[in-house]
């Protein structure tokens, strides 16, 4: 198993920022760090992330904007 710290270390990205990313769902961070996890993972970006959609609350009509 791989720790925070480790990958910390290796790819110089903030330990808080790691866990950031690993654990609330739609953080924003810097491309520099998704390159760097990239590289330490030997992966492409679409392994490591996922887009989610800015769903707004739903309009009068029942339908949020994302599903117009």
């Amino acid at each position: 198993m791989i720790t925070m710290t480790e990958v910390a270390a290796q790819t110089g990205i903030n330990r808080m920022t790691l866990s950031k990313i690993a654990n609330h769902p739609g953080y924003s961070t810097v491309t520099d760090n998704l390159d760097k996890l990239c590289d330490y993972f030997a992966c492409r970006l679409e392994q490591l992330a996922e887009h989610l959609p800015n769903l707004k609350p739903a309009d009068d009509d029942g339908v949020g904007d994302a599903q117009k």
